[in-house]
């Protein structure tokens, strides 16, 4: 593939990328469509030939920022034993190992898409589908439904600067989360 053709294809993850840098040195009000130009070091008409908007823009790092958790749950899911799988006890070691990470780009992210109804449709969305998982494979609402609000308070009030917890309080409130999802009844064998 040509050089040009390459970085072309390649341009709305730089775009991503620089939006994700501004929103770590600037916040949620410092992401513009200016700033993100200028970090990616393109003109505002590239950036908006693939974002027609700020709004866009957000939706798109939403979009991002879920496909990497729902990854990363998926991925701690397929990584336990066939015998032991449990959507909870993925769900709870998916955010004990990625908790701490982009506090401030998590935070700028999340204050951006209250007021965009497109990325907060996508985060209900999550909401509703890893709800809908734990139910299914718990044959209704129960530990797993509890952990993944425990889990949103803990990363939203982190990203919000509610708390600070020390990595060893951390650890320990995970052990604890962990010990409820080991409740949690398992999927039947498919």
């Amino acid at each position: 593939m040509p050089e040009k053709r390459k970085r072309l294809v390649e341009r709305p993850e730089i775009i991503l990328d620089a939006a994700d840098a501004v929103l770590l040195s600037r916040g949620a009000r410092g992401l513009t469509i200016d700033a993100v130009a200028a970090e990616a070091k393109l003109s505002k008409g590239g950036v908006l030939h693939h974002f027609a908007s700020k709004d866009a823009l957000v939706v798109a790092l939403v979009a991002r920022k879920l496909a990497t958790l729902r990854a990363g749950i998926a991925a701690c899911e397929e990584a336990q034993p066939p015998e032991g799988k449990s959507p909870s006890r993925a769900m709870v070691t998916h955010f004990r190992q990625s908790l701490c990470e982009e506090d401030e780009i998590s935070r700028a992210l999340l204050l951006a898409s209250v007021e965009n109804r497109a990325a907060l449709a996508d985060y209900q969305d999550f909401a509703r589908e890893r709800l809908a998982r734990l139910a299914a494979a718990e044959g209704g609402f129960g530990p797993g439904s509890v952990l993944f609000f425990a889990i949103v308070g803990i990363s939203m009030g982190r990203a919000l600067g509610f708390h600070h917890f020390a990595p060893e309080e951390l650890d320990d409130v995970f052990a604890a989360l962990d010990g409820i999802a080991q409740t949690a009844p398992s999927p039947a064998a498919d």
